[in-house]
């Protein structure tokens, strides 16, 4: 399969890395010139566990040369997905198939209104990428599945090639026809957490270890499983105590997830693509959502006195 990966930073070199040592003509594309750079020039090293190896792969800044692909996987941040879907018609030809991996909701809707929904597929991956340096990262596949689907939640041939491709890769990968609910499911994940960490500043060894942080995240998750619910939505996670501790699994206590990362390096956060996705489909089902607000306005404030927001 020909596959093309807007926003191949740690996760996105990272698939694109195993994807590639697996047979599929894979084209990372990043705005970084350096990390682009060294790819090419020295190849990826990709590190799991205590085993590095060196993989050869084509890397771009842009989409104009790299004509259709079969495959374009989204993985840019989320206010980033528009320009981004935008900017790779050069590969989008008659058959072309665009899937999100990102976190959130609301990339699959924007994708749609640029390339048309017929060619939308849904995903969301637990697996893990760390950037070490330009050209070298870390790959967390082992034990992490990706799940992907049909909006409608049909089972067809395109999405069972997709699914075989990943799994031919080592990226343990199901084909669900509940695929909404498993979108739900990660974003309560990703509300349990990644707001707490921006706003206190914690890895997860903190964030664990103080039972009024526990206490917020748990109504966060509440809020976020009665909008679902209003929403008609399928969950596999019945209780917010699920999240909170799924969130953490398998992971060390120096962990840090996007959000808070983001923070640190001084870049805009996908909070509008998280609790503030909570916030949006509650107003519309009329489901209260004061948790979540309260955190949307403290990580917006934070983005703000970094000179990242308006007032």
């Amino acid at each position: 399969m020909k596959i093309g990966i807007l926003g191949s930073g740690a996760l996105g070199s990272a698939i694109g890395g195993v994807l590639t040592e697996a047979g599929s003509e894979v084209y990372l594309i990043r705005r970084s010139t350096e990390h682009v750079n060294v790819m090419n020039s020295k190849g990826l090293m990709l590190k799991e566990g205590n085993h590095e190896r060196i993989v050869r792969v084509r890397a771009e800044t842009d989409c104009t040369n790299i004509g259709h692909v079969d495959l374009v996987i989204v993985l840019v941040k989320s206010y980033h997905t528009k320009e981004a879907i935008e900017n790779a018609r050069p590969m989008i030809g008659e058959h072309t198939m665009v899937m999100s991996l990102q976190n959130g909701l609301g990339n699959e809707e924007i994708i749609g209104e640029v390339v048309g929904w017929q060619r939308v597929l849904v995903g969301r991956t637990y697996v893990g990428g760390v950037m070490l340096e330009s050209g070298q990262v870390i790959v967390g596949a082992k034990g992490k599945h990706t799940y992907i689907g049909e909006q409608d939640g049909q089972i067809t041939d395109r999405v069972n090639r997709v699914a075989e491709v990943f799994n031919r890769a080592g990226l343990s990968t199901t084909v669900s026809s509940n695929i909404m609910g498993i979108m739900w499911d990660k974003l309560l994940i990703n509300v349990a957490t990644g707001a707490l960490c921006g706003i206190t500043r914690l890895p997860y060894g903190g964030l664990y270890n103080v039972p009024e942080v526990k206490d917020c995240a748990l109504a966060a998750v509440a809020e976020g499983i009665a909008v679902a619910k209003a929403c008609g939505v399928v969950l596999s996670i019945q209780l917010p105590e699920e999240a909170w501790f799924r969130a953490a699994e398998g992971l060390p206590d120096n962990f840090k997830p996007s959000m808070l990362q983001s923070i640190e390096n001084g870049m805009r956060t996908e909070i509008d693509f998280i609790n503030g996705s909570v916030v949006r489909w509650g107003a519309k089902r009329n489901v209260p959502t004061p948790v979540n607000k309260v955190l949307v306005a403290c990580v917006k404030g934070i983005e703000y006195e970094m000179g990242l927001g308006t007032p």
